[in-house]
């Protein structure tokens, strides 16, 4: 069971909900696939903010408080600055705007890559000062050990193979992994050694198909696709990309609205209304005493 807060819009306050409300949990959605084959494909969307974490949860299995916050929400040129004290920030504002999905929070870049322990510190900080449910690193056979580790120690771990964007500067930018034979059978690998080791869930990215549906059918735990393949067990998007609110996002999103241009059209009418002196006010009510 899970208490959690619910925004009032009237007050922008965070007010606890009346009673106890059961989420999700990592072993419920591990168990979504069953010999091979995930019946009820699995919905993930990133989130940053509470209002957001509201707005999505009844419609999501599992929300994503991605290292993607770095472009997103802070205007970064990649994730590869994201500090740990933003992720464990933005992932309790998560926790608190939801009560039905699991919440993942992302390790930064340079939290956990050097040793085991130093992930576990890491990782151990953000579930007990966020909540959340578990945590999602990237890396294949390299981390296997460390997913591993964190695993026998209590905590969920999602993995994350293909095109992983914290190490953006090694691959040369964001382009689709996976084309060669020699790089396919890495990806593959990767994922494989994953699952060994425990992780409840494996996001595949940037990964040509053919891939990401081998990777699927070879691994136990489910493989949640972005930019990868239909035929993954869950799919998961940057939820600012597919609500339009960038000019550019990558080819593989599906856009369901046009929300910068909802929220520029209604910014110049506001505007307007300012200018023209035709903002509505408060009705006067004061009259001044008769002297």
């Amino acid at each position: 069971m899970s208490t959690t807060f619910q925004l009032d819009t009237s007050t922008s306050r965070a007010n606890p909900t009346p009673a106890p409300m059961k989420r999700l949990t990592v072993p419920e959605l591990r168990q979504r696939k069953a010999d091979g084959v995930t019946q009820m494909p699995i919905v993930m969307l990133t989130a940053y903010t509470a209002r957001q974490a509201q707005l999505l949860d009844a419609h999501c299995d599992l929300l994503l408080v991605g290292d993607s916050l770095g472009q997103v929400i802070y205007g970064l040129a990649s994730s590869v600055p994201v500090t740990l004290d933003m992720m464990i920030a933005h992932g309790a504002a998560v926790v608190r705007g939801s009560y039905h999905a699991a919440v993942i929070v992302d390790m930064p870049f340079g939290t956990y890559e050097a040793s085991p322990e130093i992930a576990f510190a890491s990782a151990a900080r953000i579930m007990k000062e966020t909540g959340c449910a578990g945590v999602k690193l990237e890396g294949g056979e390299a981390m296997a050990a460390t997913v591993a580790f964190l695993i026998r120690r209590g905590i969920p771990v999602m993995g994350h193979v293909g095109l992983t964007p914290q190490a953006v500067n090694v691959l040369g930018g964001y382009n689709a992994r996976g084309r060669s034979d020699a790089e396919a059978e890495t990806i593959l690998a990767d994922a494989r050694a994953l699952d060994t080791a425990g992780a409840f869930a494996v996001v595949i990215e940037g990964v040509v198909e053919p891939i990401a549906i081998a990777i699927t059918q070879a691994i136990a735990c489910p493989a949640i696709g972005i930019g990868a393949s239909a035929q993954c067990d869950g799919q998961v998007l940057v939820t600012d990309d597919m609500l339009g609110m960038f000019d550019r996002v990558p080819r593989f999103v599906k856009v369901y609205e046009n929300i910068a241009e909802t929220i520029g059209s209604a910014a110049a009418r506001y505007a307007e209304d300012v200018r023209q002196r035709t903002f509505p006010g408060i009705e006067q009510t004061y009259q001044p005493r008769k002297i």
